[in-house]
């Protein structure tokens, strides 16, 4: 399989087929075999209550509730748009995308323009993939990358983010079928191991993004339910059994006590946003499915869904295990957490130093996953979303383009900041209540904060991160 990247020695390559050698990773003394090996797994789409230990009605995951009971369950974790592109862009640098331009999803080199984005993600910024490279750790992708997309050609894969090894889709070059993306993640993690290397593993799951791509199997162990909510159990289900396969691997290979595992999503749930029939579509990236009809996540009870800033469309699951580190069986419904921390909260983990050029919009949550839980935070977070208004009645939760949560406040507000919500978002996750009236100066405060923060916004993207494919005519039957 051309996509993938391997870097080991040649034994490697009896694990990967035809893959592509990259030179010996990096000889490290043994000092490094005892550092915590990190397992990120990032869900594409899945809702805060698209899990059986969240209370949904009929998807059972038992595989990611096990994390759950051998880990903590934090309630209230976001991450940094209500989009793929910009919140995968956030983990990767531990930045607010914005900074990056990239403020919705990589799509045809045309419309990234349109939209005043690059057609990729720079991969000579800081990244977090490169950070552990450089020190002593074996890397990994497997799974959906969207740091570019298929259709530009000319993008850098993942190899040029600091992955000694990757298997990708939605990037340029071959696309590694989707549910291959467990067994590449075990084969990585035995080579890791054989190498006494500690390892970090981007496992960036497609479910339950559109198109949903079912297995009989599935469908039949939900027969019972109605079709389209038996489309979205078997995608699921799918999912939590290549997520359970991986986790029963690092008890095989008696890893699981040294080894961080982290399950989260991009963004909130994707819904139709009115009557959608059923139907099948061809992919580029990952194949033949069903379409929107068949996405039926949900929130848990919070606002809006996929690509809004409220809560549903940014609070997403967020469950860590580390055994001897976080407490098992816990529940944090208090620890404000965000995308942007993962960077730095790995890198400490890790024992890692960050450049002292860089500047990360995260913190450390370090001690929060260790049970040292804080009700505020003192860093702020900011959203940007190019979204309607005023909203469309079909989606009226949708009108945010801006937002920031300073402590315990949360405002949204619209595009030129004329009409704006305020919350007090520690005990008020639903956002019921706008509190604006009883505290105008602390949304006039707030409102400042955001002006400041898009004064050092860039105005546009560096060419260097435009394709070629910008110079080549429309072909308007092309992009349908």
């Amino acid at each position: 399989m051309k996509h993938f990247i391997i870097p080991f020695l040649a034994i490697s390559l009896l694990c990967f087929q035809g893959c592509q050698k990259q030179g010996a990773m990096q000889d490290v003394g043994s000092q490094e075999q005892t550092k915590t090996n990190i397992l990120f797994i990032f869900a594409d789409d899945w809702g805060w209550g698209d899990l059986s230990t969240h209370g949904h009605p009929y998807v059972k995951t038992p595989n990611i509730d096990r994390l759950a009971t051998e880990g903590t369950d934090f309630h209230r974790f976001t991450v940094a748009s209500g989009v793929c592109s910009p919140s995968r862009t956030a983990v990767m640098t531990g930045q607010f995308p914005a900074r990056h331009n990239i403020d919705e999803h990589f799509a045809w080199a045309h419309q990234n323009a349109e939209r005043n984005m690059p057609d990729w993600l720079d991969y000579k910024t800081t990244l977090l993939p490169r950070l552990l490279q450089q020190n002593g750790y074996a890397t990994a992708h497997f799974g959906k990358w969207h740091l570019s997309n298929n259709m530009i050609v000319d993008s850098p894969t993942p190899a040029k983010y600091g992955f000694d090894a990757y298997g990708a889709f939605n990037c340029s070059g071959e696309q590694m079928p989707f549910y291959e993306d467990a067994d590449n993640t075990i084969a990585f993690m035995e080579r890791a191991q054989s190498e006494n290397k500690p390892f970090f593993i981007n496992l960036w799951v497609h479910e339950p993004h559109t198109p949903h791509h079912v297995i009989p199997k599935y469908q039949w162990a939900h027969r019972d339910l109605e079709e389209k909510d038996n489309i979205y159990a078997s995608v699921l289900t799918h999912a939590d059994e290549r997520i359970g396969e991986v986790l029963d691997a690092l008890d095989r290979l008696n890893l699981t006590e040294n080894t961080l595992v982290i399950f989260s999503s991009d963004n909130g749930p994707a819904r139709a946003a009115g009557a959608e029939d059923l139907k099948t579509y061809l992919d580029t990236a990952t194949g033949v499915g069903y379409n929107i009809a068949g996405s039926k996540g949900i929130t848990g009870g919070r606002k809006g869904y996929k690509a809004a800033l409220f809560e549903g469309g940014i609070g997403v699951p967020f469950i860590a295990r580390w055994p001897g580190k976080i407490k098992s069986g816990g529940i944090d419904s208090v620890s404000l957490m965000s995308a942007v921390d993962l960077l730095p909260t790995f890198c400490e983990i890790a024992e890692v130093e960050l450049p002292e050029a860089y500047s990360p919009d995260g913190i450390s949550q370090v001690e929060t996953l260790k049970g040292h839980a804080y009700p505020t935070r003192t860093k702020p977070l900011f959203w940007k979303y190019p979204s309607r208004w005023p909203a469309p009645d079909n989606r009226p939760d949708h009108w945010v383009s801006y937002a920031i949560m300073d402590q315990n406040w949360k405002l949204v507000a619209n595009e030129d900041l004329s009409y704006v919500e305020l919350y007090d978002i520690a005990t008020d996750v639903y956002e019921e209540n706008d509190l604006k009236e009883a505290n105008k100066n602390i949304a006039s405060d707030l409102i400042e904060q955001i002006r400041d923060w898009q004064k050092s916004l860039p105005e546009k993207p560096n060419e260097k991160l435009f394709s070629k494919e910008r110079q080549i005519p429309i072909k308007q039957d092309l992009i349908k």
